[in-house]
């Protein structure tokens, strides 16, 4: 079988490169070729030895994901269905706001971890995607979003936040993340790169030794009982293991914060008297919080805390000091909203309550 392109950071081409007997620095050649020019096929690489192309298309290719689906929102989010392989679909969420452009990206079909808010755990999971599945989700929205050699680019900003849990799937995440970063391919900062976790401990040490991009953690409680209702993995990576992990990451990270994501759910986690409990966290571990208003999917029986409550939590954390943020719903209405990407999984977990989906726009509809 070829090998996929889209699967080797630097350091894998220049092996690849090495072993067909050619010059490390076609890596940085083919590189560009790729990822910046967007090219699909080897005879596009116009500037590359007509020999070493014909080499290529014997021995590699840059396979990517089917496109299966396309969908707009009123406010320009914009979500694509991708065809991983004949059983799998995952789903990646471009977003832009002045000055910034976002895309939220997937990196397993399905996830494992089944927090209780969320659409995309509901539906249980299969498997981890590849470097190249990772990548493929950007390559393809810069070439759908128009993305043009010299031009300012539409997309600023990575966060892995789509389907899955990250630090589950690393052997394919750090060589993802490494061509993000790499000014031959995508030359995007380190602290423009997030990658968001539940509070996999392993995988957070992990990562802040191989390739420490900005963090965001899924905290959404400020105790262990109630965490680990909402967030089973807490029982065993518990709170004060969990901020002593984000300390250590700190040694290392391109950011001197921790991003803590809160989810809002009504009743349930948005009291003052809780939003005074993560003060206690936040004395602990340099930290912001990122509230998120609960996007509801079929078959929760969550409710979204309501305008005021949000900012009533808000303004004790802030009087306290804290830097706080609101996310901003965005592409609900083609359920691409934080919390609801479904994709399309067979589910080797065998959860029964699979969310029903509102069904994406196809592209020859």
């Amino acid at each position: 079988m070829k090998v996929n392109l889209l699967d080797f950071d630097r350091a894998a081409l220049e092996r690849f490169f090495a072993s067909i007997d050619e010059k490390p620095w076609r890596a940085r050649q083919v590189l560009r070729w790729i990822h910046q020019r967007g090219a699909a096929d080897f005879d596009a690489m116009t500037d590359v030895a007509k020999s070493l192309r014909a080499r290529l298309a014997e021995t590699a290719e840059i396979r990517l994901p089917e496109l299966a689906g396309d969908a707009v929102a009123a406010d320009d989010t914009r979500k694509w269905l991708l065809k991983v392989d004949a059983a799998n679909s995952v789903e990646s969420v471009f977003i832009p706001e002045k000055g910034r452009g976002t895309l939220c990206m997937s990196s397993q079909a399905g996830c494992v971890l089944d927090c209780a808010f969320c659409s995309t755990g509901k539906q249980g999971f299969n498997r981890n995607l590849s470097s190249g599945e990772m990548v493929a989700q950007l390559w393809i929205a810069n070439r759908a979003l128009g993305r043009k050699q010299g031009a300012e680019r539409p997309i600023t900003n990575v966060v892995m936040m789509g389907m899955g849990e990250p630090l589950l799937n690393l052997d394919a995440l750090i060589p993802a993340l490494r061509l993000m970063l790499d000014d031959d391919a995508y030359g995007l900062s380190r602290r423009r790169v997030t990658v968001s976790t539940s509070g996999i401990i392993p995988g957070m040490d992990r990562l802040a030794e191989e390739c420490p991009v900005a963090l965001a953690v899924s905290l959404h409680a400020p105790d262990d009982e109630l965490r680990e209702r909402l967030v089973p993995v807490n029982r065993k990576y518990p709170i004060r293991d969990l901020l002593a992990a984000c300390r250590r990451y700190l040694e290392r990270a391109p950011r001197d914060f921790i991003t803590f994501e809160y989810v809002m759910l009504d009743g349930v986690n948005d009291r003052d008297a809780q939003a005074r409990e993560l003060l206690r966290i936040a004395a602990r571990v340099r930290c912001k919080f990122n509230l998120i208003p609960f996007n509801p999917f079929p078959g929760s029986s969550f409710r979204r805390s309501s305008p005021e409550r949000i900012r009533a939590f808000a303004a004790v954390l802030q009087r306290a000091g804290l830097t706080v943020t609101t996310r901003k719903t965005r592409g609900d209405a083609i359920d691409a909203a934080c919390g609801q990407l479904a994709g399309d999984v067979t589910d080797r977990t065998r959860r029964t309550a699979r969310p029903a989906r509102i069904p994406i726009v196809e592209l020859n509809a």
